[in-house]
């Protein structure tokens, strides 16, 4: 899985637009966070295919700003328990990565940018 970085226009409709444009085109978002910077719209979303998800958002004029691999950990035994995530970041923080992104996916799932995947798998199993 990818994590895509997409610019929008910091306007009503725009997320939607981009959302119709994926599913007509049969991509699921499969996680997805966003937050409004210097009057644009940096969304965070998690693809299975990023080469045709990529191709179509930039074919219809969107800036794909990155593209990035990521953590993808399935975290129904643990939600809702105080301290998990408290817990899992420690131990990647505690290994000397940095989590510079963070947000929930569908099917119980949390998405983790960091900036050494191997070593934050690594301490994670």
């Amino acid at each position: 899985m990818k994590d895509l970085t997409v610019v929008l226009e910091n306007r009503p409709g725009k997320l939607a637009d981009m959302g119709e444009l994926l599913g007509k085109n049969g991509i699921n978002m499969e996680g997805i966070c966003g937050f409004p910077s210097k009057g644009e719209a940096i969304i965070h979303i998690l693809v299975e295919e990023e080469t045709t998800t990529r191709y179509i958002l930039e074919e219809a004029g969107y800036e794909v700003r990155a593209v990035r691999d990521v953590l993808v950990i399935d975290i129904g035994n643990i939600v809702g328990k105080p301290g998990t995530g408290g817990n899992m970041a420690r131990k990647i923080g505690s290994a000397g990565v940095n989590i510079d992104l963070i947000y929930f996916a569908e099917n119980n799932r949390i998405v983790i940018g960091v900036d050494n995947l191997d070593k934050a798998r690594a301490v994670l199993k």
